[in-house]
């Protein structure tokens, strides 16, 4: 016997601003992010090496580029802004599937000004809670090249549960890519999000910002 399923679609990803203890989440702009986002990833271009796009060689093609990215509402771009109004990063909701409420979070290019931040950790926390709790999706994907290390371990960090390695998945920039495969589900997210929530709380952090207790601890004792 098969269950029946009751479910309405989710909804499309939109222009909305998003707002945490550290900063915000908003629809990518290139005309109020696009000089920020350049000064910040200009400096390192190793950036872009599991991405099927970049590095730039010029401002120019860098905004260009932006320029494309923005117009697209799948992936739908979103710049990660900090308190003082820098983008420091950019980050995409794709391959949208409303009808079977499945979404992907991808296209994650973070700044080292923004990398190992409360904000680059808030700004993925966001963006769940955003698929999840107000577009009402099932299964939150992350996707990436297998040989990317950092990419994973944010993953795991991030309460993701690993379902596998897709072989001979892409050709990105004449290489094969083997893709891995993470998802958390609607039945986990309750508890992915009150640990986000424990670990982002500004008690849990010293004044000079460094964190007492570990979101993996936070992760771990919920289950």
């Amino acid at each position: 016997m098969t269950d029946t399923l009751t479910f309405s679609n989710a909804q499309k990803p939109g222009p909305v601003v998003l707002t945490g203890h550290y900063g915000r989440v908003e629809k990518l702009d290139p005309a109020r992010h696009g000089a920020a986002l350049w000064t910040e990833m200009k400096v390192e271009p190793t950036l872009w090496d599991y991405m099927s796009y970049g590095p730039f060689q010029s401002e120019e093609q860098f905004q260009s580029w932006l320029a494309e990215r923005a117009s697209l509402t799948d992936p739908y771009a979103y710049a990660v802004v900090a308190p003082d109004g820098r983008a420091l990063g950019i980050a995409a909701l794709m391959r949208i599937t409303p009808e079977m409420g499945v979404i992907e979070v991808g296209h994650i290019t973070y700044s080292p000004a923004l990398q190992r931040t409360p904000l680059g950790t808030e700004a993925q926390f966001l963006l769940a809670r955003y698929a999840f709790d107000t577009l009402g999706y099932r299964r939150y994907e992350w996707k990436c090249n297998a040989l990317n290390a950092a990419s994973r371990r944010a993953a795991e960090r991030y309460g993701f549960t690993f379902e596998g390695t897709f072989r001979q998945h892409m050709i990105v920039k004449g290489k094969n890519r083997d893709t891995a495969w993470y998802s958390i589900i609607d039945t986990e997210w309750p508890a992915r999000r009150a640990s986000f929530e424990r670990w982002l709380a500004p008690s849990n952090f010293e004044a000079q910002g460094r964190q007492k207790a570990s979101l993996a601890s936070f992760m771990t004792a919920s289950g």
